[in-house]
């Protein structure tokens, strides 16, 4: 049985005036990936609480949180709690990551654990039945637009390998400077869910955009 191709559009690339029609526009999608920043752990600042939960009430498809924040501790279970499908949370923010995703799991949302491109994969892998996503990034968090890092692909290769192993379902997320040209190279090395920003946003049709980079990771997957 081929793996399930997840495309989620970044609404970092999206036009914020205007968002409830850029989430229609979308709705072909899996998930929104709504990215929640804090100019501390990263330097940008995006979103906050009453933004998020008010994308959670007119969106038509589930939305897929990712905290580039300090403090997850304290911040991620009150995005569980306004309804968000996923709540990912940064290995190097989190004082305790098993403690804070069984939080987030308790709440009803999927906890998902995100790693740095610095940050290595092997003290989570015994960790991995814990999480329900984790999340590679492929540039380094904090601005659109950048170019995808092939230097990451041992660790997506890694994960896939420990996931089969153990048996567990857990989604692996890749997000930065995923476009038609490179979702390929990230759904071989075991991805199935993806996060593209400009390459869903530019243009006119984000519902065609989002066909071709399911078809480019489909070609590709295993």
């Amino acid at each position: 049985m081929p793996t399930p191709i997840r495309i989620n559009p970044s609404i970092l690339a999206a036009d914020f005036v205007n968002m409830q029609s850029e989430l229609g526009r979308i709705a072909s999608a899996d998930l929104v990936h709504v990215d929640v920043m804090d100019n501390h752990f990263v330097p940008n600042l995006t979103f906050g609480p009453q933004m998020v939960e008010r994308i959670q009430a007119v969106s038509p498809i589930p939305l897929d949180v990712h905290l580039m924040i300090d403090d997850p501790e304290r911040w991620a279970p009150g995005y569980a709690e306004l309804g968000a499908f996923s709540v990912t949370f940064h290995a190097e923010a989190s004082a305790d990551p098993v403690a804070l995703a069984r939080r987030l799991r308790g709440i009803g949302a999927r906890a998902g654990l995100a790693l740095k491109p610095g940050t290595a994969v092997e003290p989570y892998l015994e960790l991995l039945g814990e999480f329900d996503q984790v999340l590679v990034m492929t540039v380094e968090p904090g601005f659109g637009g950048q170019s995808f890092m092939p230097s990451t692909m041992p660790k997506l290769l890694s994960l896939r390998e420990e996931v089969a192993r153990r048996g567990v379902d857990v989604w692996l997320q890749v997000d930065g400077g995923i476009t038609a040209a490179t979702i390929g190279m990230a759904a071989e090395a075991g991805a199935d869910t993806f996060v593209a920003g400009s390459s869903v946003f530019s243009g006119d049709d984000p519902a065609s955009n989002i066909d071709a980079l399911r078809r480019a990771a489909q070609s590709h997957s295993h």
